[in-house]
């Protein structure tokens, strides 16, 4: 096994390359706008760190957001492509996952990335493994009596520490792809069968028809 991980739905541009029991190399960049133009740099750079070629690759695992539409397909559309070359399957996991699997947390928790428009994509935890509500968009105002005192962590439960009162800044703000590869690594070895690389947008793109658009046809 040769899991080549990344990860686009949050300003962190991450690729990992697992081979089954352990990262062998990671790269992880934030800057929520060169998506497209970090991605496939940090691809040929954890591939050069490991001393493997791109040939070698048995598996793509790219995580499906939420997050921004712009950023999030440029990760999907990437793995897509990488599996296609390379004839392949392709596995998405939930970006929020992997941020959860990376806590090691055993007691219930929150997770909470920017959804930027003050909102955030968040979801529920009953340990590092186990999801139990979400993923959902919300003000984090609207999740205060649900959220409170629970430990969070991610980029949104920093952002709206007063919503998310139990907010733990020792453990990752932004996902990392090695923590998305050891996860999918560990259900793919119990036969676990991993979901399609589908992005998981929850709201409509930012960019919109004008509601009063004239369509002018020739005669």
């Amino acid at each position: 096994m040769l899991l080549l991980a990344l990860d686009t739905a949050t300003p962190a541009v991450t690729v990992a390359l697992h081979d089954g029991e352990r990262a062998l190399a990671h790269s992880a960049q934030v800057d929520a706008r060169r998506h497209g133009e970090l991605l496939l740099p940090a691809v040929d750079r954890v591939l050069r760190s490991a001393g493997r070629g791109l040939p070698q690759v048995t598996a793509v695992v790219a995580g499906t957001g939420p997050g921004p539409y712009t950023g999030l397909r440029v990760g999907l559309a990437t793995a897509e492509a990488f599996g296609a070359a390379l004839g392949v399957p392709v596995h998405g996991l939930c970006t929020l996952d992997g941020l959860a699997y990376a806590s090691g947390l055993d007691v219930p928790f929150v997770v909470a990335t920017d959804a930027r428009r003050k909102e955030v994509y968040w979801a529920r935890y009953a340990d590092a493994r186990t999801r139990t509500a979400g993923p959902a968009v919300d003000r984090p105002a609207d999740l205060a009596d649900e959220v409170a005192g629970a430990p969070a962590l991610g980029a949104g439960a920093r952002m709206y520490a007063e919503t998310f009162t139990g907010v733990r800044t020792d453990l990752p703000e932004h996902v990392s792809a090695a923590a998305l590869a050891s996860l999918a690594a560990e259900r793919l070895a119990a036969g676990a069968e991993l979901p399609p690389p589908r992005p998981l947008y929850l709201r409509r793109p930012d960019a919109q028809v004008p509601a009063n658009y004239k369509v002018v046809t020739p005669r």
